[in-house]
Parts: C-alpha cells; sequence; structure tokens
C-alpha cells in the first residue's frame, strides 16, 4: 500500500469551511479526551472549565469582565492576595429526572479558578465587582501614582 499525500485543494475540499469544520472536530476529540461529557456508562460527570475574561485599562482603572453564564454569584469567591487577584467558583449541574434520556450534552459543569497579577498601582482597598447577566465586572481602581501623567514640554 502506498502513501499518499493529502492535497485539500486536489481532493477538492472546499476552503475554508470544511477545514474549520475539521478544526472544530479535532476540538472537539480533544474536549472528550481530556475533560469529556459522558462517561463510559453513558452517565454525565462534571470536568473542570475556564471561563473567558477580558482585561483592558482605562485611565482611572482596570476591567475585568469574566463570563460565569449560569453560575450564581453566591458561588463566586474573589481574592487579591500577594499583588494576585483570584477569582473562583463553581458551575453547578441541574438535577436532572432519572427519565430523562441526553441525546447531546455539550455545556461543562465543575469547578473553575483564575488568576491574574495585578499592576502595584492598584487600590486594593477600594476594588469593586458587581454580577449581571451572566458576566462578572471588576473595577480596579488605580494609586494616583500609577495614573500616567502628562508633562508639557516648552519649546525655547
Amino acid at each position: 500500500m502506498a502513501l499518499i499525500r493529502w492535497n485539500p485543494v486536489r481532493d477538492g475540499v472546499t476552503f475554508p469551511s470544511d477545514m474549520f469544520q475539521m478544526q472544530r472536530e479535532i476540538d472537539r476529540m480533544f474536549d472528550r479526551f481530556l475533560g469529556g461529557s459522558l462517561a463510559e456508562d453513558g452517565s454525565v460527570f462534571t470536568s473542570n472549565w475556564t471561563p473567558a475574561v477580558d482585561i483592558t485599562e482605562h485611565e482611572n482603572e482596570y476591567i475585568v469582565k469574566m463570563e460565569l453564564p449560569g453560575v450564581s454569584k453566591d458561588d463566586v469567591k474573589i481574592t487579591l492576595e500577594n499583588s494576585v487577584l483570584t477569582v473562583k467558583g463553581e458551575k453547578k449541574q441541574e438535577k436532572e429526572s432519572k427519565s430523562s434520556n441526553f441525546h447531546r450534552v455539550e455545556r461543562t459543569y465543575g469547578s473553575f479558578q483564575r488568576t491574574f497579577t495585578v499592576p502595584s498601582g492598584v487600590k486594593a482597598d477600594s476594588i469593586d465587582a458587581s454580577y449581571k447577566d451572566g458576566i462578572l465586572n471588576i473595577a480596579l481602581p488605580k494609586a494616583e501614582e500609577a495614573k500616567p501623567k502628562q508633562i508639557d514640554v516648552k519649546v525655547k
């Protein structure tokens, strides 16, 4: 049997949609292998997940936005220790009745933890967090000495 190098153009692959489909299938395979959603007996089990985060810097503060769909605000804990911001919590699985037959399980459940190094110029005692519609917003105000200062240059 001869080995033949795969050529997507020759083999009629419609680029890029087929390539993206292949990437999604490979991602699903690794997700199932590393985290999984169904045990071998067909029962659902939990796995670790990592919520998506956006961090932006503004003139007076840093903003951390974290997507936590399906997580209760009571299940989230935020700490700041030694310039490390830690957000941890748990996305709990809903109770299902014994008569339910799962046809597809794609949502992940379980505990999560994200840590971020915070710049030294943050006012630790003024950090504010809010939670609405599955989005956690953490405002980290800058200390006065950490804010950028503008210096006028005089031309002589």
